[in-house]
């Protein structure tokens, strides 16, 4: 049993969790990716050492990494397919069930941020396109352009797919092709065992003008409870909304699947029922980590339970 906080609770050791996409991220990306995600951990933990929720954990690991051009969330993101930059993002408070998202969400820097502000200063869940604009700029979120947000390399992939006939998404993850960046998000427990996750994304390369993702969707790419697990999702996210991922595994946990279990057997579901690709980083009430993905790498950090900060990919 842990020390007691002020109150009587007992206190637990905090941990954290984020990921930078599970994909075919090529060799010449893989120290980027890396130091990325460590950042980001580095960041999220130093919430937690100062006695901050898991919820400031997620949402300060997710904002490094939305600042971060290497990744496709913020900053860096993806162009749709008459390209413009479209932000999608949720986080979750596994104390309470609370949940905010954001999604198709243009010119604002901090979609995690903007989704944590419909959690906590509205009574809705889910905000859209023009709707979530509006209520980041009432809300005093910076506004920016779309070229504020564009890496010049994703300027000239959005070329080249425009001159390819048949582009299928789906190769990005599978290793058939490459496109550098991916979805990054968080999971945490604070000191009084409290569960957090959140994640964020440009989406996928040249995707439909308003296509939404798994990311924003609670349940799907996104979700933390106290009674079973915080979880973060990553890659073709078609694949993960029909399977409800995220719910799916917590499910599974509450059933009394032991974590490793859950997720084994939602991922062999996602590839054996809907041919997905991805991974998930999983935070289970009692500390517990896993990570797995089906792509051929995921970039992710965590930090064990000796506060020791790790990163691969």
């Amino acid at each position: 049993m842990g020390p007691r906080g002020k109150q009587g609770a007992v206190m637990v050791r905090p941990r954290i969790v984020v990921h930078g996409g599970a994909w075919d991220i090529p060799e010449d990306e893989l120290d980027t990716h890396e130091r990325g995600c460590r950042a980001a951990a580095e960041v999220g933990w130093k919430v937690l050492l100062d006695g901050g929720s898991a919820v400031d954990a997620v949402e300060a690991a997710v904002r490094v990494m939305e600042d971060d051009p290497t990744f496709d969330a913020g900053v860096g993101a993806f162009l749709n397919a008459v390209g413009e930059v479209e932000l999608d993002a949720a986080i979750m408070d596994g104390a309470t069930l609370a949940a905010g998202a954001v999604a198709a969400l243009r010119h604002v820097r901090a979609p995690v941020s903007v989704a944590r502000a419909v959690m906590e200063r509205t009574q809705h869940v889910l905000l859209v396109g023009e709707g979530a604009a509006l209520f980041a700029e009432a809300q005093g979120f910076e506004q920016c352009r779309t070229s504020d947000l564009l890496v010049g390399r994703e300027l000239e992939r959005w070329r080249a797919i425009q001159q390819q006939r048949g582009f299928d998404v789906r190769t990005v993850f599978s290793g058939q092709k490459s496109a550098p960046r991916g979805t990054v998000g968080a999971v945490a427990m604070d000191a009084r065992g409290n569960l957090a996750a959140a994640t964020s994304t440009g989406g996928t390369p040249n995707k439909m003008p308003g296509r939404v993702g798994d990311s924003p969707l609670i349940g799907a790419g996104t979700y933390a409870d106290n009674n079973t697990a915080a979880i973060s999702a990553t890659g073709w996210g078609e694949g993960f909304i029909r399977l409800v991922v995220a719910k799916t595994i917590c499910d599974l946990i509450e059933f009394g699947f032991p974590p490793e279990q859950a997720v084994e057997e939602v991922m062999r579901r996602l590839e054996t029922r809907v041919g997905g690709s991805g991974g998930v980083i999983v935070l289970d009430r009692a500390g517990r980590m896993v990570i797995r993905y089906n792509t051929p790498r995921m970039a992710r950090a965590w930090v064990d339970g000796q506060g020791e900060i790790h990163s691969a990919v």
